[in-house]
């Protein structure tokens, strides 16, 4: 760590979880950090998620990030009294081929921890009645004990919070950033000078790099979520993943999975039309994060389509053994994406590095992509 005087300071434009990641990495190394955020608080990615750590069902580069994560997020939590816990995950499987999937999971990749339990244990897990469940009934589900979940609506800004009673950090919220060059942040509240400039604006990265964006390709994912009220108590258990979930992550690759595309394409064509991941988180307050569909925009649309919402909620209540789900919110997320990488890293001009994570995964990499950009500056 460098002394007192000879402290580096970093400039951190955006104050979702993957700037925020970055200034907390650079804390850690003794800079000192301002963070900067067009809004008064969070207001997109970061809050408008399922608050889901899904460290083990990741692969590749995404993978390595998120196991690195998880010690940090723990370490994290503790510092700044975040709401999080070690919620694990369970992937559950109502038919034959989603079991199959997570056969060859558990068999070919087995994440740590990661093993099969039998439908009447899912069940037991998500408290069904089953009498209720009827054809719901699952077959069977895998447990990944090692993931964590957040509260989505306090995390950033508890964060925030400790970086800015941190002595070497400061949160500047509602300002604007108008340009980013070498050296030098030009805002709407004056210049804010630095060794080095961070961007790490999400889907917002085209406003101040747009060049940057489109040799990216740099796209916006939009998708819809909802809360709900659980259909019954069920304490305050595991993550749920289910059969569209095994299309969407890195870790179910492989022939089951294209077989269980193929049968939901035969079967129920109307989840690949809205690309859903139907998944849920459990809430301290008893409600449940329920979703998610997902269409690429240039520009996402406000929009917000019902019948969407009913293919979402309709297979959440079938999940749980429900004839329906009480709705007490909804909302749209919007992300970036790209087809070109999962994460786009890039140094616009010397001193500034622009990171954004174009996979809906900030959450759970954000924290290990910030202390991997720190540790090489």
């Amino acid at each position: 760590m460098t002394s007192p005087t000879q402290r580096s300071s970093v400039a951190i434009v955006g104050a979702g979880i993957v700037g925020l990641a970055h200034a907390v990495a650079a804390l850690d190394a003794g800079h000192r950090v301002t963070v900067i955020e067009q809004d008064a608080a969070a207001r997109l990615a970061s809050v408008r998620n399922f608050g889901h750590v899904c460290a083990s069902v990741q692969a590749g580069e995404l993978g390595e990030l998120a196991r690195e994560a998880l010690p940090l997020w723990q370490s994290l939590a503790d510092r700044a009294g975040l709401e999080v816990r070690r919620s694990g995950t369970l992937v559950v499987a109502r038919t034959a081929a989603e079991e199959a999937v997570l056969h060859e999971l558990i068999e070919e990749r087995a994440p740590e921890g990661a093993r099969l339990v039998s439908g009447a244990e899912v069940g037991n897990l998500l408290r069904l009645d089953p009498a209720a469940a009827g054809g719901a009934r699952p077959r069977a589900g895998a447990l990944l004990p090692r993931d964590l979940t957040a509260n989505p609506r306090t995390t950033a800004a508890r964060i925030a919070a400790w970086i800015d009673a941190h002595e070497l950090g400061e949160v500047r919220f509602s300002t604007t950033v108008r340009s980013v060059g070498t050296g030098v942040v030009d805002t709407s509240r004056g210049r804010i000078e630095a060794d080095h400039v961070i961007v790490a604006a999400g889907h917002l990265i085209g406003r101040l790099f747009p060049d940057l964006a489109e040799r990216g390709e740099v796209r916006e994912c939009a998708l819809q979520m909802a809360r709900v009220r659980a259909p019954h108590a069920m304490g305050l258990g595991p993550a749920v993943l289910t059969g569209t979930s095994m299309l969407r992550y890195g870790a179910f690759a492989g022939p089951a999975a294209e077989a269980l595309r193929a049968e939901l394409r035969a079967a129920r064509p109307e989840l690949l039309e809205i690309d859903a991941n139907v998944m849920l988180t459990q809430q301290a307050d008893g409600t449940l994060l329920v979703g998610d569909s997902h269409v690429t925009h240039d520009a996402a649309p406000p929009f917000l389509d019902e019948r969407w919402f009913g293919i979402l909620l309709s297979e959440a209540a079938a999940v749980l053994g429900a004839p329906g789900l009480d709705v007490l919110e909804r909302w749209q997320g919007v992300y970036a994406t790209s087809r070109t990488q999962d994460v786009l890293r890039a140094m616009p001009t010397p001193g500034v590095t622009a990171v954004s994570v174009t996979t809906g995964t900030g959450m759970t990499v954000g924290l290990a992509l910030g202390a991997r950009t720190i540790a090489a500056l």
